[in-house]
């Protein structure tokens, strides 16, 4: 089993949750988190980091901030809770986290996952990994859920229509997921969910490739998002 975890959720809960807490409370909190999910991921099994488990984190110069026309991507986030840093150093020594330079911890896990043929288990609370089709797991619902390939790419488009708060990325004004869900209802293939959104996006192609590119997690390095293929 290969099991890839979003060591951003980690190290945020874990900063977050020590804030009134000294440096070691929120270490310990972190390294109560990896636990947990490596118990629910492996056990009676073992694991070994590095070969069939992997952490990452997000570093600098993510390319979609140079992206971003329409709205600051992320541009709403607010301030950083005060243990970040150091249980940042502490995934990084202790665990072997991984950091992502140029892009989000994010595309690396999905990077990862397509080397893997999606024969993996991607851990973390951020919906967006749904359009990956491979198994997943919400360390905050200690939930696993399957995902399949058409599933994957219908969750991207209704992203796409609905867009993102949680990174100030605007879909289509007035759209939100029971609409979007009908938009797309009676879509059989890529081509066509692509053409319905086009469609509500009124055939603004720049502002959709803009937001598509936003969304979409690599599969390749450098890979940018590209409408589907006739």
């Amino acid at each position: 089993m290969n099991i890839l975890i979003d060591a951003d959720i980690i190290a945020y809960r874990a900063s977050f949750s020590a804030k009134d807490e000294p440096t070691w409370a929120a270490l310990g909190k972190a390294g109560d988190l990896i636990g947990s999910v490596l118990y629910s991921c492996f056990y009676p099994e073992d694991y070994t980091l590095g070969v069939d488990t992997f952490l990452y984190l997000t570093g600098s110069n993510n390319f979609r901030y140079d992206l971003a026309t329409i709205r600051p991507y992320k541009g709403q986030r607010g301030e950083k809770p005060k243990h970040l840093k150091d249980v940042r150093e502490y995934l990084i020594s202790e665990w072997g986290a991984i950091v992502v330079e140029g892009q989000e911890a994010d595309d690396a896990i999905a990077i990862k996952a397509t080397e893997l043929n999606m024969d993996c288990t991607v851990v973390s609370i951020d919906k967006d990994f749904l359009q990956l089709p491979c198994t997943h797991y919400n360390n905050g619902k200690q939930e696993f859920t399957k995902v399949g390939e058409f599933e994957g790419l219908s969750f991207f488009y209704n992203q796409l229509l609905t867009g993102d708060t949680a990174d100030n990325i605007q879909g289509v004004a007035g759209i939100g997921p029971k609409k979007a869900e009908k938009i797309l209802d009676g879509t059989l293939t890529e081509q066509e969910m692509y053409t319905k959104c086009l469609e509500a996006y009124e055939g603004d192609l720049d502002a959709l490739i803009e937001n598509a590119r936003l969304l979409w997690l690599r599969r390749k390095e450098g890979e940018m998002w590209e409408p589907p293929k006739v």
